[in-house]
Parts: C-alpha cells; structure tokens; sequence
C-alpha cells in the first residue's frame, strides 16, 4: 500500500471510529440524564455506582466496536493474514499498548498506526466524560454521606 493510500484508509477509519465514538457518547449523555433521574429517588451512593457503572459498560462497548472495525480493516486491507493476530494487533495497538511481537510490513506501517491515533483520540473523550460525570454526581454523593454522619 502507498503512503497515499495508507494516509486515506488510515484517516477513513480513523473518522469512523471518531464518529462512533462521538454518536455513543452523545448517546451515553442523553441516556445518563434519564437514568440518573430515573435513579434520583435511591441514595446518591447508588445512584453513583449505578450511572458510572452504566456508563463505563457502554463506554467499554463503544471501544470494542472500534477495535473490532479496526481488527476486520486489517484483514479487509490485506495488512494481516487471520483474524486472531488483527484482533490482536487492532488491540494492542488502540490500546497503545504496542507489545511489538506482531510488527507490519513496511507499505502498511502508517495505516496500523492510525489505529493508535484513534484509540488515544477515543480513550481520551472517554476519560474527559467519565470525569465530567463524576465531577457531576461526586458532590451530591459526598453531601449525603456527611449529612447522614451527623445524625
């Protein structure tokens, strides 16, 4: 694969996986709302646990999707021969992780570094979201806890 191609390929499914992301945590923001009010009436301690906990899981899914896209890429592309090493690579690699035991050719090096780009990029809207939200729900966790102390 051209430096051109890969350049093309790799920022394709980089927008994907950004636009993935973006939509889920847009979603994730609507969906916390309802929740978080269906679960106003349950001690904030609960309400906490239950919204973080909904969250992360979804949090989670939406990565999973974007290693999966990133893993069927490089079988699609021809970058790696078999599912298992894709998956594999495709993880260690959005992760950032990057063992260096499964090493690209050189004509598909910049196309599987994409896959790092996108993970960075989509770990840290992740990250910036769930501090957003417990920066939201930790307040009003803690004024129970200490309203409940001096009874």
């Amino acid at each position: 694969m051209t430096l051109t191609w890969q350049l093309i390929w790799g920022s394709f499914f980089l927008a994907l996986c950004a636009v993935i992301h973006v939509v889920a945590i847009a979603y994730l923001t609507t969906i916390a709302e309802r929740f978080s009010d269906h679960v106003r009436r349950n001690r904030p301690f609960v309400r906490l646990v239950t919204v973080v906990g909904a969250a992360f899981i979804w949090i989670t899914l939406s990565h999973t999707i974007q290693v999966w896209i990133w893993a069927k890429a490089f079988l699609v592309m021809g970058v790696l021969e078999d599912l298992n090493s894709a998956l594999y690579f495709a993880l260690v690699t959005y992760s950032t992780v990057g063992y260096g035991d499964v090493v690209l050719g050189t004509g598909t090096r910049i196309f599987g570094t994409m896959a790092g780009v996108s993970g960075v990029l989509s770990l840290g809207v992740s990250t910036a979201f769930l501090v957003a939200l417990l920066g939201r729900l930790l307040p009003e966790a803690k004024g129970y806890a200490e309203s409940t102390r001096h009874k």
